[in-house]
């Protein structure tokens, strides 16, 4: 096993939106039999407000500070001993402080998605996300990002069935 996932049972998803990570990151912890977090339903809850709602009333700087927060919160919990897979926000992993916090608490894994993908699952929800509502900003966003992700320990293919990426996560060096 990963000595970083042995001192830290931590796994960290990363991804653009609408990669998987929450739906892949629920199928993996079934399948380890560990605990499931998902930071942006977190972040929902203890605010009691959608990310939207966040972003538009108090801006995206306070949104990040709250995120990080959660993320430092989970780390703590998992650093106690309980094993956990973590869905990160978007754009979690691509703010400095939480990357740093996260390369030091567990191994993190990149879900690749195509944008095609991306926006097809998007279809119906874009006005929903506020960083998806203007197609160009959205694209710049995306290629923005993928050098950040691309920083992950791991990284497997978001395009396929979660099933598959599942497999592709358990197959990893990191369990060895």
């Amino acid at each position: 096993m990963h000595i970083k996932l042995k001192r830290t049972p931590g796994i960290y998803l990363a991804g653009f939106m609408a990669s998987g990570k929450s739906t892949v990151g629920r199928a993996l912890a079934d399948r380890l039999g560990w605990g499931f977090v998902d930071i942006d339903a977190q972040i929902e809850a203890r605010e009691q407000t959608s990310i939207s709602q966040i972003f538009e009333v108090r801006g995206e700087a306070e949104f990040r500070r709250i995120e990080t927060d959660m993320i430092r919160f989970w780390v703590r919990e998992i650093e106690r001993g309980t094993p956990t897979v973590v869905a990160l926000g978007g754009g979690a992993f691509v703010q400095p402080g939480n990357f740093d916090l996260i390369a030091s608490h567990g191994v993190s894994i990149w879900i690749d998605c195509s944008i095609d993908v991306i926006r097809t699952r998007l279809a119906e929800e874009a006005q929903v996300r506020p960083l998806a509502r203007d197609p160009e900003k959205f694209l710049q966003l995306f290629e923005a990002r993928r050098t950040g992700y691309a920083r992950a320990d791991f990284r497997v293919d978001g395009d396929c069935e979660v099933a598959s990426s599942v497999e592709a996560m358990l197959a990893l060096p990191l369990w060895k």
